[in-house]
């Protein structure tokens, strides 16, 4: 990926790229390309959703839009001119896996949001380039906090204490956090938990993507439109450079340019607070933290040109301790008499004793440990190591089976909750204590069959239905059960006898019989077989005429109706004549 070096170097590139962009977003997005509403009423911040606000420097380094051959014009992919962007545009595994699983959660929470994962990418890329940097673990925390500067005014928003220093690490002043920078205050609103562990945590990718998603689909906006899409990135950040730079990232990872990186390859990280409170981020010796303006130019060991090479000097000897100066004290060594934290002595399981699910749902709970020590005390800090064994197919949300978490001042760790995956069967979720040989805590699961299910009956052959009273129907009734177009066994069926109009019951008419001979009206007609079907038992007529008719319904709430008649017979015999007198 190019990156531009200086802060005026990038606002250049956008006034050249817009163009590009805005062309670019009605086949990217499906829509127009939005209008600049930046004073529009509902994206404007609110004092009690301080989001919008300046709370840190985003990356505003726009991906390569420029045509990689202008004689592509018009092709498919070729955007405006040329084919889908160039340059390297990763995204670490994890981050990868949080913003596709946010969209996923989406589509099922706010249906009528319709938010790409290229979206959510989008911000996650602008605000902390992936938690590139930050050490990205699998289970989506990071080995360092991210955290902007201190909203103290100025610069950027004055914003007082609103989470007690909870996630911000401040009782003083606000910060913005995570991968996806939220206002402690914006968290309480919108934050989500994306990896199901039942902790809402901004500094979780995974839960800090799907938080995004909540935020940008706020006010029941359908970012199917230009302007809520416009509207919605605006209230994330009030800038029209924000807006471009987040949508030309987005669009970058919808031509479909995009692949996976490790989470821990290296990368220029952007770092948005520095690492003291109230500080402006350093810019590191290897080059440019992106919006701050500033380059480093790199020394050189080329002597310039007219300047003449220095003559190698004699090293200088080291000069005696002056006996004026005091002597600098040693560091001091740790008190013995303080104790040390205790080591962990154990795992102990938290939690259902067991663990079902049917395939393809996911676990109602995530796995959870307490480390203690040998007094049966928590031990905080433990790297733990959770483990799927198994060929079921079960894997942590994430798409992997092994992911890493620490314990916190309770000695608690939860992993990722579970996806069951589609194979029935029996796996084991071992845990265990990072560089310590401690006996592992192994949770026994299962992952029961999916049920069968038909969208479709019908019966089979189409005979018509008839008896005369107190007599035996003619022909049989066979249903179908499919799916698809598929036959589906194993469907469970009922059958019950019912008025003309195929609701209700009837109290006498058509009827089966039960294993001991005596009439019933609703029959358990068990399970299709391996074609598909199920046959009905013989139906009986008792001495009462007219139309009736059988209403099967199968277990998943398909109804059928068939049509039963019983009319008496017409006579055969002759009217009888009187002779006449």
């Amino acid at each position: 990926m190019k990156i531009l070096r200086t802060r005026a170097a990038s606002v250049s590139r956008q006034g050249l790229c817009t163009a590009l962009l805005v062309a670019s977003l009605t086949a990217a997005v499906g829509v127009s390309p939005p209008h600049n509403t930046a004073g529009a009423d509902d994206s404007s911040p609110r004092p009690s959703d301080p989001q919008g606000k300046p709370h840190g420097v985003p990356n505003l380094a726009l991906p390569d839009l420029a045509p990689k051959n202008p004689g592509n014009a018009g092709k498919p992919g070729g955007g405006t001119g040329g084919d889908a962007p160039d340059g390297n545009t990763g995204i670490p595994k994890t981050a990868l896996a949080a913003y596709q699983n946010a969209a996923r959660l989406a589509a099922t929470q706010l249906p009528g949001c319709h938010i790409p994962w290229e979206l959510i990418a989008g911000i996650g890329r602008v605000e902390s380039v992936h938690a590139g940097g930050y050490g990205l673990r699998s289970d989506g925390s990071t080995e360092k906090p991210i955290r902007g500067p201190r909203l103290t005014g100025g610069q950027f928003a004055e914003i007082r204490d609103t989470d007690k220093g909870r996630w911000d690490g401040d009782t003083e002043y606000d910060r913005a956090v995570g991968p996806t920078q939220f206002i402690p205050s914006t968290w309480e609103i919108s934050g989500a938990d994306g990896n199901g562990d039942g902790i809402k945590d901004p500094n979780n990718i995974f839960d800090a993507a799907l938080g995004t998603a909540h935020y940008l689909c706020a006010n029941n906006r359908d970012l199917n439109s230009s302007a809520d899409l416009d509207k919605a990135v605006l209230s994330y950040n009030q800038s029209r450079e924000y807006v471009n730079a987040v949508l030309a990232w987005m669009r970058t990872y919808q031509s479909g340019n995009v692949g996976t990186v490790p989470d821990n390859t290296p990368t220029i990280p952007h770092n948005p607070a520095g690492d003291t409170p109230g500080t402006r981020p350093t810019t590191p010796s290897h080059g440019t933290t992106p919006g701050t303006g500033s380059t480093t130019t790199p020394p050189s060991n080329k002597p310039s040109p007219g300047k003449q090479t220095p003559t190698p000097q004699k090293p200088t000897p080291k000069p005696k301790p002056d006996p004026q100066k005091p002597t600098p004290k040693p560091e001091p060594k740790p008190d013995p008499t303080k104790p040390s934290p205790s080591p962990v002595s154990r795992l102990e399981r938290i939690g259902a004793a067991e663990w079902e699910a049917t395939a393809g749902e996911t676990f109602a709970e995530p796995a959870k440990v307490r480390a203690l020590d040998k007094a049966g005390k928590p031990v905080a800090g433990t790297q733990v190591r959770f483990e799927i064994i198994g060929k079921t197919g079960a894997r942590f949300l994430g798409n992997t089976t092994k992911v890493t978490a620490p314990t916190g001042e309770d000695g608690r760790a939860a992993a990722p909750r579970v996806l069951a995956g589609d194979k029935a069967g029996q796996f084991t979720l071992r845990v265990t204590v990072e560089g310590k040989d401690l006996a592992p805590v192994d949770i026994n699961a299962t992952v029961k069959p999916a049920p069968a299910h038909a969208d479709k009956i019908v019966r089979v052959g189409n005979q018509r239905l008839e008896a005369s009273p107190n007599s035996a129907f003619k022909g049989e009734i066979v249903i179908q059960a499919s799916n698809g177009g598929k036959a589906m066994p194993g469907i469970g069926m009922t059958a019950t006898v019912a008025p003309a109009n195929g609701e209700g019951t009837v109290k006498a008419g058509p009827y089966f019989k039960d294993k001991n001979g005596k009439p019933v009206r609703t029959f358990d007609l068990g399970k299709t077989d391996g074609s598909g079907q199920v046959t009905l038992p013989e139906l009986f007529a008792d001495d009462l005429t007219g139309s009736f008719t059988v209403r099967v319904v199968s277990s998943d709430g398909q109804v059928l109706i068939v049509h039963l008649t019983v009319k008496a017979p017409e006579s055969t015999q002759q009217p009888s004549t009187t002779p006449k007198t």
